[in-house]
């Protein structure tokens, strides 16, 4: 029988932490939280995060590069009390740096003090972030990043966890938790993704904000940065965003570039020169930049001007 690592809990989360169901009532309540940890979310968006907790179901938020998923996941888990445990996953990625390693080293140097050492205790067992997560899931947003960088191999792999949240240690059985933690998956859709992951996950799409929300955010997260300077900004990466660029400036370039460009005008350079002055902190790619010079210049007078 496996043995279940965690003490049984309720499916749902909001059970579990300080916050209570009656505070998260309603998407909208759940996003005035979000807002207090600095993140603006849409009505899809906190939708969706409301459905998946509620439900107790993994949550799915795909989206372009930049716009704010990875962000969402960490303000949730501050805004829920949640411990933050991140899988980032990239090509190549195997069950082996996703769950637990043996650190060999210390296994051997153990092994020559003491032939009769338990080889497999805890003290030489190092934690992958999948059997960190099984270990304390009322606690946990377990954060599957980037799953899309990873082969189709490991994706059935964790389809298999995200079923059973169980692993098997041959030398130490199967360890099973009583509950699920809540987990979230991103994907920038460089690939599609195995159906059978989506049916089990509650979907987002996080489109880049229109222009007024971008402008909210920019002064929420930058609140020296003054209002026509946050309005300015917003125009200029939208305008930047509709080239053809292999990385467009996502949110937190926008805000970057804001801060940046209010620093150099705050020296005495003008609106135009001191945002074109800091276009390296919007787009960091040379053949990018090469794209957009030819355009950039009307695209600061024009937002400048606004």
């Amino acid at each position: 029988m496996p043995h279940r690592i965690a003490p049984a809990g309720s499916i749902s989360w909001l059970k579990r932490k300080s916050l209570s169901e009656k505070e998260i009532a309603s998407p909208e309540a759940l996003a005035k939280h979000l807002e207090h940890e600095l993140y603006l979310p849409g009505e899809e968006l906190s939708t969706a995060v409301f459905l998946a907790l509620r439900l107790g179901k993994p949550l799915l938020l795909e989206g372009m590069p930049g716009v704010g998923k990875t962000e969402a996941a960490k303000a949730l888990s501050s805004a829920l009390g949640l411990n933050l445990i991140r899988l980032q996953c990239y090509e190549g990625i195997d069950a082996g740096h996703a769950l637990y390693e043996w650190n060999y080293a210390r296994q051997l140097l153990s092994l020559r003090r003491d032939h009769d050492a338990d080889l497999y205790s805890d003290e030489f067992l190092i934690e992958r972030p999948l059997l960190k997560a099984l270990k304390d899931p009322a606690g946990t947003l377990l954060l599957i990043d980037e799953i899309d960088r990873a082969d189709h191999e490991f994706e059935a792999f964790l389809l298999e966890f995200l079923s059973d949240f169980q692993i098997s240690i041959p030398e130490r059985g199967t360890l099973k938790a009583a509950s699920p933690p809540f987990v979230i998956l991103t994907s920038n859709r460089t690939r599609e993704l195995h159906e059978a992951l989506r049916r089990r996950c509650i979907y987002s799409w996080i489109a880049y904000p229109d222009a007024e929300r971008e402008e909210q955010i920019i002064m929420l997260r930058a609140p020296d940065v003054a209002r026509a300077a946050a309005k300015a900004v917003v125009l200029a990466v939208n305008g930047l965003r509709r080239l053809p660029l292999a990385k467009a400036p996502g949110i937190s370039e926008a805000i970057d570039w804001a801060n940046a460009a209010s620093l150099l005008e705050k020296g005495g350079r003008s609106w135009p020169e001191a945002f074109r002055r800091s276009i390296g902190v919007a787009i960091k790619d040379e053949e990018d930049l090469a794209l957009a010079r030819p355009e950039l210049d009307a695209l600061l007078d024009k937002a400048c001007a606004s």
